[in-house]
């Protein structure tokens, strides 16, 4: 998912130019929260199935896998239709202004096509995983990179689609992730759907959103902040500004990956050993996650801090392209590295935050889970970008990042050690003892 994202920036960067990034920036945080749905629906219901199959209560663990499938198509399939009737209205409330707004309209409107796909895709990869097959999982995120990795050079680099391109691209990538998904389901999956698992059940669909509302909160709050900052950095910049936060925000998703993947293989373990009264295995998978997600996020850092230039450099291109595309590229290879270092500062702590309301989610106390996972953007970021940037102009966006970041570690690393000194520790006493 990272890299699909990615790829895209950096193939518009080199070959398009800074404004194309820009259009993807204003674009993402729509399609971004369409896809979110199968992701949260997939998260909350996967805790769900987790516990079930940890239960030995396979009927139930098919009915939640049948109404995520029927909740995802539902809601995001919606949200698709709507998206593409009010596209104008969309792209303008995103932050686009009269610079990139049809180079945002060319990529919108094709990759929306294809949204639901990709929808079901991060529904059915995380149940792939609660499943216990974490390959397959993985392998249903490499295939599309590879092929959008392919698809990007052909159709913008070889035959000069421009947007559209990239827009096709990406549109590919989803329908080979859902192809593989499909097959994974048919061919090798326990799971095995009929018609009447489909039908939705308010019993199992209130206890799927309870749970999904939390990852669906999380992505919703990142989707506005996306709208916001976009909306800000317009307002206080140019939209060279909305291509560095583009770069970063894309340097965040891929960088950061490895620590993500650390979180969401900690949900399923975490959750069937919870629901097995396992808790001393349970605290044992915090810590473990803790730790080894703590190195990578410190290794992320020691690389940020170090080469902030060589990874923009990446997005951009010093050959071809007209004076004012070259011009473009300077400025922003001068805006950005700054920035990046700035937005990474606290990037080693961050891990406390992400477990910790993990944690709460996978054992299915759903409003902790949500207040905590919104603490970095809705409680603190947020308000920062609206407070900082009347007195610090568009540095007072960048500087946000870090504030906000100790700020949600702290609140949750307290609530995680509460947790686990009240609810974990007596209980292992009493049972492993």
């Amino acid at each position: 998912m990272s890299l699909n994202m990615i790829v895209d920036t950096i193939f518009v960067g080199r070959w398009i130019g800074p404004q194309a990034i820009s259009a993807i920036t204003v674009v993402i945080p729509f399609t971004f929260f369409i896809g979110a749905i199968g992701l949260a629906v997939g998260i909350g219901g996967s805790s769900v199935l987790s516990r079930a199959l940890g239960a030995n209560n396979d009927d139930k663990a098919l009915r939640v896998f049948g109404n995520q499938v029927t909740l995802t198509t539902l809601v995001s399939g919606s949200l698709a239709i709507l998206g593409l009737v009010f596209q104008d209205f969309f792209i303008e409330f995103f932050g686009a202004d009269e610079t990139f707004k049809e180079l945002a309209l060319t990529y919108y409107r094709i990759v929306l096509y294809g949204i639901l796909m990709l929808a079901l895709c991060m529904m059915g990869n995380n149940v792939i995983r609660a499943e216990g097959k974490p390959k397959f999982a993985m392998y249903a995120m490499i295939l599309p990179a590879i092929g959008n990795i392919f698809m990007d050079y052909v159709l913008i680099n070889i035959l000069d689609m421009g947007m559209e391109g990239a827009g096709w691209a990406t549109f590919i990538s989803y329908a080979m992730c859902f192809g593989f998904i499909v097959w994974f389901f048919v061919v090798k999956s326990e799971l095995r759907l009929s018609f009447e698992c489909l039908k939705l059940q308010r019993k199992i669909v209130s206890e799927i959103s309870s749970l999904s509302s939390v990852t669906l909160a999380r992505q919703g709050v990142i989707s506005v902040l996306g709208i916001l900052l976009n909306n800000v950095l317009i307002n206080y910049g140019d939209a060279l500004d909305v291509a560095s936060y583009g770069i970063i925000s894309r340097m965040l998703m891929f960088a950061l990956f490895p620590v993500i993947g650390v979180t969401q293989g900690f949900m399923p373990i975490a959750g069937y050993n919870y629901g097995a009264e396992k808790y001393a295995r349970v605290r044992e998978t915090i810590n473990t996650s803790i730790k080894y997600a703590g190195l990578l996020a410190l290794l992320i850092f020691v690389v940020i801090m170090s080469f902030p230039d060589f990874f923009v450099a990446i997005f951009i291109s010093d050959k071809g392209g007209s004076a004012q595309t070259l011009a473009d590229n300077a400025e922003l290879l001068k805006r950005t590295p700054n920035a990046l270092r700035w937005v990474f500062a606290a990037t080693p702590i961050i891990v406390i935050q992400l477990i910790g309301s993990a944690y709460f989610q996978a054992i299915g106390k759903a409003t902790p889970a949500l207040l905590l996972s919104l603490t970095k953007q809705g409680f603190f970021l947020i308000p920062l970008i609206l407070v900082l940037p009347p007195f610090l102009g568009v540095w007072g966006v960048w500087i946000a990042f870090p504030i906000a970041d100790v700020l949600s570690t702290v609140l949750t690393g307290y609530y995680l050690n509460k947790e686990v000194r009240t609810h974990l520790l007596p209980k292992t006493d009493s049972q492993d003892g």
